[in-house]
């Protein structure tokens, strides 16, 4: 038997502290053949959570490119504690020979590092749809079992194409597998312009949705299978991210073409992309209200007495923490955050200062530092009524800032009046970070993060920056006094219901303009985070009083809510990239503050310091490179511009 027809096995990464059963748990067989795969119910579901076990891990920052490849996090050099392969990409070091963060073929080159050919999944993909596909096979399995399941293996053989989309662009359309016995000229495809892939995507998930429940149908045992609700959702951001400024009348690609000389980036912009984009967004929001996902709030049951400030701070920080939460549109249950928490957590415990279990690593930039509002909702360089000029200036947190503080503590005043998000995605030197196990069981006189030489949290275990992406960490991690931690793990939401609002309210301020359908969605987001709506904040605070008025200050608004609201959940590093905007925000320096400040000398820390000069070079870092040695097996394919 042939190799392509082995089912490959189900690398499984299974939650210590789940209480629940879930569908992946079904693990299939190394050697398994097609000769037995498709003979009864059993052997079918192993093929099925195959074709699911493609998925990639996006809660691991080593492995999902968007943590280490971008401008949102930096590493100290040389990085410690972590795999920081995809750092390489950031620092400029992508190339040809071996391409990281390669998914066309499946590659890892350092240990710990895999990607998954994804072409392999959609080819797994294509051989269960063959075969459950014929009601002649799998006597035991329901008529109405056999639809959904087909309906999931479309949707997923939909989303790998996707995957595949988003990082190279125009990509073959494998709808059907390549016999083995093919003639060689089969073999060799060609790349589909991406106008074509990305109608060819929607065909397919339409043609998924319609098989595919509203809702789980036993949550407990069910937990990241497809829905309804998915499959809208990700059609929606399949025909946002085709509609986008990258791939929607980029004059850059007008030399792109394959060697048949058909253009494979069309370079006429159509406003019809983004009508198109914003009626499925409309559709997935429905289908989320029927299947009841609604936007997440904390409800306090801790028996603590909590302030509104911090009630409204673990709305934010649960909306992607707490497991499987109503926001969740969709996860990947086999996707792990260990990693993830246990390089976003700082040492806030004075009695475990020594653990060395937890090691500072991600440390998220000065640039995402600033684009957080002001506590007024504004941008900090718009705002009338605040003073931002100097930023690393020294201020006291006095006894009314003693939640978000350490009362009678210096910071900088970058770090004072900010908006909720700020605090609750945010650790930093002098600030509060509230936990389950809060030692004053509230949220007055709790953990803190104090990071100068010769304080508690000092040393190597400070990020390079000096700030933390505490909204990342569980709020129930807790340090252990046997030098371990307890991580209560998560997996990452690949979507959760803020992302698709974001997603509709740009895609309909483009079709038609600002409208109160477009703030709608804005300002249902903006209550979630305790603030204002945008009409108000800009009125009332914005030295650009008039923004949102306009189709062009609506859209700025609109980047500027999804870059903070889903901060450091790895979208910032696509959607630079399909605005394309990583050609401007991604050519000038990382900057933070300097680590090496001792405890008596807050100005020496609180100094401006520059780790690296990213470049970005437009168009070649827009898409990724194709292997070079593909394109010596293949003559048809052609590379992407400028690699």
């Amino acid at each position: 038997m042939n190799k392509r027809y082995y089912i490959p096995a189900l690398l499984m990464m299974l939650t210590a502290t789940a209480c629940k059963k879930n569908f992946l748990d079904v693990v299939p067989d190394n050697v398994a053949t097609l000769d037995n795969a498709f003979t009864m119910r059993s052997e079918a579901e192993k093929y099925l959570a195959t074709c699911y076990s493609y998925l990639p891990n996006d809660g691991d920052p080593v492995g999902n490119v968007a943590y280490l490849a971008g401008d949102e996090f930096w590493l100290a050099y040389p990085p410690a504690s972590i795999t920081a392969t995809n750092w390489n990409i950031a620092r400029g070091n992508q190339n040809v020979v071996r391409p990281y963060g390669n998914i066309w073929d499946g590659d890892g080159v350092e240990q710990n590092v895999r990607y998954d050919n994804m072409f392999t999944g959609i080819r797994t993909c294509n051989t269960f749809l063959e075969n459950v596909g014929d009601v002649k096979k799998i006597p035991d399995l329901t008529s109405d079992e056999r639809a959904r399941w087909l309906g999931e293996i479309k949707f997923l053989k939909a989303y790998y194409h996707f995957l595949l989309l988003r990082q190279y662009g125009p990509i073959p359309i494998m709808d059907k597998s390549i016999p083995v016995n093919a003639p060689l000229t089969e073999t060799k495809v060609r790349r589909q312009p991406v106008d074509s892939v990305v109608n060819y995507i929607s065909n397919l998930l339409d043609d998924a949705t319609a098989d595919l429940p509203v809702a789980l149908l036993t949550p407990s045992t069910e937990l990241g299978r497809i829905t309804k609700a998915i499959a809208l959702s990700i059609k929606a951001k399949v025909l946002v991210l085709g509609a986008s400024p990258l791939f929607n009348g980029n004059q850059d690609y007008i030399t792109f073409k394959d060697k048949q000389g058909t253009q494979l980036i069309n370079t006429t912009y159509s406003i019809e992309k983004w009508q198109r984009a914003a009626a499925a967004g409309a559709a997935a929001i429905k289908a989320c209200e029927d299947a009841g996902i609604y936007l997440y709030k904390f409800i306090n049951t801790t028996g603590f007495n909590l302030t509104p400030q911090t009630v409204t701070q673990m709305s934010i920080r649960n909306a992607v923490c707490e497991k499987w939460n109503q926001e969740w549109i969709w996860a990947n249950a086999e996707s792990s955050t260990w990693q993830l928490q246990y390089s976003s957590m700082a040492h806030i415990d004075p009695n475990n200062s020594g653990n060395s279990s937890i090691y500072g690593t991600l440390g998220p930039t000065m640039a995402v530092v600033r684009q957080f509002y002001t506590k007024n909702g504004v941008p900090i360089t718009e705002d009338k009524t605040l003073d931002y000029s100097n930023a690393n200036a020294l201020r006291t947190a006095v006894n009314s800032e003693r939640i978000d503080f350490v009362e009678g503590y210096q910071t900088a005043r970058i770090n004072y009046d900010r908006e909720p998000r700020f605090y609750a995605d945010l650790g930093f030197d002098g600030g509060r970070w509230y936990m389950q196990n809060s030692p004053s069981r509230t949220d007055e006189n709790t953990w803190s993060a104090q990071l100068r030489l010769g304080q508690f949290g000092a040393g190597v275990a400070v990020t390079i920056t000096t700030y933390y992406p505490k909204k990342m960490v569980n709020w129930k991690f807790a340090y252990q006094s046997n030098n371990s931690s307890n991580i209560e793990d998560y997996p990452l939401p690949t979507m959760r219901l803020a992302d698709l609002y974001l997603l509709y309210a740009e895609a309909q301020n483009e079709a038609s303009g600002p409208s109160e359908e477009v703030y709608k969605y804005l300002n249902l987001i903006r209550e979630r985070a305790g603030l204002p709506t945008i009409q108000n904040s800009w009125t009332n605070y914005s030295s650009n009083p008039g923004a949102f008025l306009s189709k062009e200050g609506l859209r700025t608004i609109i980047r500027n809510e999804r870059n903070i609201e889903l901060s450091f959940e790895g979208h910032r590093f696509w959607d630079l990239r399909r605005w394309k905007l990583a050609g401007t925000l991604l050519n000038g320096n990382i900057t933070g503050w300097d680590r090496s400040g001792t405890a008596d000398r807050p100005d020496l820390f609180y100094t401006p310091t520059t780790y690296f000069n990213m470049k970005f070079v437009v168009p070649r870092d827009y898409l990724w490179p194709i292997r070079e040695s593909n394109l010596t097996v293949n003559e048809n394919l052609v590379q992407n511009p400028g690699w």
